[in-house]
């Protein structure tokens, strides 16, 4: 059966259009441009609904026009795309309402929204693009799209840190293009298939199938910012909350994550990565950057810097995930993509309101704080105690998973492995909750500026950050419901992630 092959074009529509009038708004134009933003997330979220209809009732869905002789442009929906996709859109919408709170007043709102709102359209070509080359071409978009987000504030170290940005990441998407014009010379430029389709080039060209696979890994790793290739990331930090936020749980490193799963399963497949031993190399390279980023994390006193060198662990849970190369497993690393976005944009919006309110950066300044801001305090707390994986949040389910499909493919070891990187989370995070509930302050807080002085931050800033925790409790307090991301994930594992 043919779904409705118009609905992943106006996804992405949804946010392009928006795109192109804002840049144009004045900056005066403030109803206009928050009508733009909302309206056009508001509807993109419409639009997903139908499509999860769509392909809940086992419709294909997808959109081709050639590009070149030999090469289209896909978009397609499938159920690992619209995990991503929904994911996206739906912490897109609430970090719209966070930016448009944090960014009331600021100058250079439209340039802002603007550029926002393209980095929505090329994450959600990402999320359904159809094979590999749609793939590159959004990747590469995302970049250039991002890059004005990072050095928005265009100060010296905004720009500085845009520098290291665009050369990671342009540095990425060129090693990407190699392996896969490479890969397209010997297979053809082929739509993604569960399972992979390259057993049977393997057997001939087993050098050049396992050195497309590093370069795939290599171009996809700078924005997953698996070690060595994380230093992009924590200089990022120095964007706006709401583009760290996007950064680190909804576009850029969940980029590079998704093109990982879709190159284990749907361009090599867990069979093929077996037989060939690259799951050993990628499973060692993700072993190192968890620790890794944990380690860092516990030395860092930027309270978004620590939050940054968190991501740089957490985000290897995916990819461990597929490094494994089991189904239990594979459900583990697919349902902590999810996870980790509602976990960390909750921390990072927690880490804007504690800046824009009350002036807090460093870790050594969160004493007391929940007494003057137990709200946002509160959804730290919960992302927090997330990420470390006490049950039953939602990062216990993954961590779960992960264990139980490591003992299935006769690795025990990466069960301690998970062990430490759960002692190192705790060790970062508990001192700051904390701190931040029974230490006293080191001096008066301000006052309360909002109305009435019944909101510890602008409802913008405060809704979003504790209506994403929610999400993020719901998610592990209902894991076993047939619609729950976990369900969703094991769902894909049956009938994609295996061949």
């Amino acid at each position: 059966m043919t779904g409705s092959g118009w609905l992943p074009l106006a996804i992405l529509a949804t946010s392009l259009l928006p795109a192109v009038i804002v840049f144009f708004l004045p900056e005066e134009a403030r109803r206009a441009r928050i009508l733009l933003n909302l309206g056009g997330a508001g509807i993109k979220l419409i639009l997903m609904g139908l499509l999860l209809w769509d392909v809940w009732n086992l419709n294909v869905v997808s959109w081709r026009t050639p590009l070149l002789p030999g090469l289209d442009l896909v978009l397609a929906a499938d159920a690992k795309s619209l995990l991503f996709a929904t994911l996206s859109s739906l912490l897109w919408f609430l970090t719209t309402i966070y930016a448009v709170g944090y960014l009331e007043g600021s100058p250079r709102r439209s340039r802002f929204f603007g550029f926002f709102n393209l980095c929505v359209s090329a994450t959600l070509g990402i999320a359904l693009a159809g094979n590999l080359v749609t793939f590159l071409v959004f990747y590469e978009i995302l970049t250039l799209s991002t890059w004005p987000l990072v050095v928005h504030r265009g100060t010296p170290e905004a720009m500085r840190a845009g520098r290291v940005y665009l050369a990671y990441t342009l540095t990425g998407g060129a090693v990407l293009l190699a392996g896969i014009v490479w890969l397209g010379t010997l297979a053809g430029f082929q739509d993604f298939v569960p399972g992979g389709y390259l057993a049977d080039l393997a057997t001939e060209h087993g050098f050049a199938v396992r050195t497309i696979f590093f370069l795939l890994l290599a171009g996809f790793g700078v924005k997953a910012a698996i070690v060595p290739l994380h230093g992009w990331l924590p200089r990022a930090m120095v964007a706006p909350a709401p583009v760290s936020a996007l950064l680190h749980a909804v576009a850029v490193v969940k980029a590079g994550a998704f093109g990982l799963i879709r190159t284990t399963s749907d361009v090599f497949g867990p069979s093929l990565l077996v037989k060939l031993g690259l799951n050993h190399v990628f499973l060692w390279l993700v072993v190192v950057t968890i620790i890794y980023g944990s380690v860092r994390a516990l030395h860092a006193r930027e309270l978004k810097q620590r939050l940054a060198f968190s991501t740089v662990s957490q985000v290897s849970y995916v990819a461990l995930g597929l490094a494994l190369a089991g189904p239990v497993a594979a459900v583990g690393g697919l349902v902590h993509l999810v996870h980790q976005g509602l976990m960390k944009i909750t921390l990072f919006f927690c880490a804007g309101n504690f800046a824009e309110t009350l002036g807090i950066h460093r870790v050594d300044e969160i004493r007391g704080v929940g007494r003057r801001m137990p709200w946002t305090m509160g959804a730290f707390t919960v992302a927090a105690f997330g990420m470390i994986g006490v049950p039953p949040m939602a990062g216990f389910i993954s961590k779960w998973y992960l264990a139980r499909g490591a003992m299935e493919v006769g690795h025990p070891w990466v069960v301690a492995v998970l062990v430490v990187s759960t002692l190192l989370n705790a060790a970062y995070f508990l001192p700051v909750i904390f701190a931040g509930w029974f230490a006293q302050p080191s001096g008066p807080w301000p006052r309360n500026n909002q109305p009435g002085g019944r909101l510890e931050a602008h409802w913008m800033l405060l809704f979003p950050t504790v209506f994403v925790a929610l999400i993020a409790i719901a998610a592990g307090l209902l894991a076993g419901l047939p619609v729950s991301p976990l369900a969703w994930a094991e769902l894909i594992v049956r009938r994609e992630f295996l061949p």
